[in-house]
């Protein structure tokens, strides 16, 4: 089977088995939650072995260049490759409810549609044409720094990761990391422990908090720790397109 023509049968059922309120229960208490197993190993590697293909791929950025760390990663070109497209629309369908709900709660305008369709065509009515979702890789002594993935007006405010590596296998150290900044507050950080084939979802940039006066924003950031041995790959899944 070629690698373009890998797609997940079951993705919509392992879904389903993530109820929506646990998902959404995990994000109001830490902003992220982490999908068991989203992939397979096979559909791990077939993702991260993607990198050489040139013609996959839109953009390549080397991280130290721009100040962004050490590593690279490319950003897909479309048409995505069938299961990176199935992976975000279908991951957009359980998202989008949750998205409402946190803009609401944070009195933003933004309301998202029910499809992905709809809301890449909002994005590119506002000049986000180019695809979002990227390929990283990451070697010994390597790493990211604390960052949001904004690209223009429109932001989705949940977007995904999936580790395709297995730690202590294939690398070491190279842990997900997610920082909170909490009003009038110290900075609070969170280690997400992954396994092959395991997403996390979080928050772009800010979520709601419920305190005893209402809901408030706390601005959230993500990065990986540095790469002690081995090589990693992940796959990070946004949802809305760059100017």
């Amino acid at each position: 089977m070629k690698r373009d023509d890998l797609v997940s049968d079951d993705l919509s059922g392992r879904l389903d088995r993530t109820r929506t309120s646990a998902l959404e229960g995990d994000l109001e208490a830490q902003g992220w939650s982490v999908l068991s197993g989203l992939l397979t190993a096979r559909q791990c590697d077939d993702i991260a072995g993607l990198y050489g293909e040139d013609a996959k791929f839109r953009s390549r950025v080397v991280m130290a260049r721009h100040g962004f760390g050490r590593g690279e990663y490319r950003y897909f070109a479309y048409p995505l490759p069938p299961l990176i497209q199935e992976l975000r629309t279908t991951l957009y369908l359980q998202l989008a409810p949750i998205a409402n709900h946190w803009h609401e709660r944070m009195q933003m305008a933004a309301r998202f549609p029910g499809s992905h369709g709809e809301f890449t065509a909002r994005c590119a009515a506002a000049g986000q044409a180019r695809p979002t979702p990227l390929l990283l890789q990451y070697g010994a002594g390597d790493y990211n720094c604390l960052h949001q993935d904004l690209y223009g007006e429109h932001v989705f405010p949940l977007q995904v990761a999936v580790l395709l590596s297995e730690p202590l296998n294939d690398f070491t150290g190279g842990e997900f990391v997610l920082t909170e900044q909490r009003p009038r507050m110290q900075t609070r950080a969170a280690v997400v422990p992954l396994t092959k084939g395991d997403a996390v979802v979080f928050a772009v940039n800010s979520r709601p908090v419920r305190g005893t006066r209402g809901d408030y924003r706390v601005t959230l950031r993500h990065g990986v720790s540095k790469i002690i041995t081995g090589h990693r790959h992940t796959l990070g899944i946004i949802f809305h397109d760059a100017t």
